[in-house]
């Protein structure tokens, strides 16, 4: 005979066993890690959100209306991407800890890395191609 808490975590409800999948409780300095790291995630989503806010609301001046446009979007975009990643990647992670697994590859991390490089060609293009002023 089983008992349910191997199929259910100690005084957790059905939801969170199906969540999480299963397993072994792992110690709670791990998971809590865990939650640091998807914060981190989140505080990175946050400042892309408050970058592409930034880009369309205060830099008219700066870039053609077209350019500020596309680069507000992808910032709001990968503001995006990232908050649904780091929520993935926290249960993927949790799940892999409970069954004592390897941790999975972080996939938003190439993501981030493209789109920094994405955003950034296209300041360094301005900033080159700008007409210097004073002169």
């Amino acid at each position: 005979m089983t008992s349910s808490s191997e199929h259910r975590p100690e005084g957790r409800g059905a939801w969170a066993a199906r969540l999480l999948g299963g397993g072994v409780e792992p110690d709670p300095r791990f998971t809590l890690a865990n939650e640091r790291t998807f914060l981190a995630w989140i505080r990175t989503a946050l400042a892309l959100l408050a970058g592409g806010i930034a880009v369309e609301a205060f830099t008219p001046a700066a870039f053609d209306p077209a350019l500020r446009t596309l680069l507000a979007v992808t910032l709001l975009v990968l503001a995006m991407i990232m908050a649904l990643a780091a929520g993935l990647r926290w249960l993927r992670v949790e799940r892999a800890m409970r069954r004592r697994a390897p941790l999975p590859l972080p996939l938003l991390v190439p993501v981030l890395a493209a789109g920094g490089a994405l955003i950034a060609g296209a300041v360094l293009v301005v900033v080159l191609v700008a007409p210097q002023g004073g002169g």
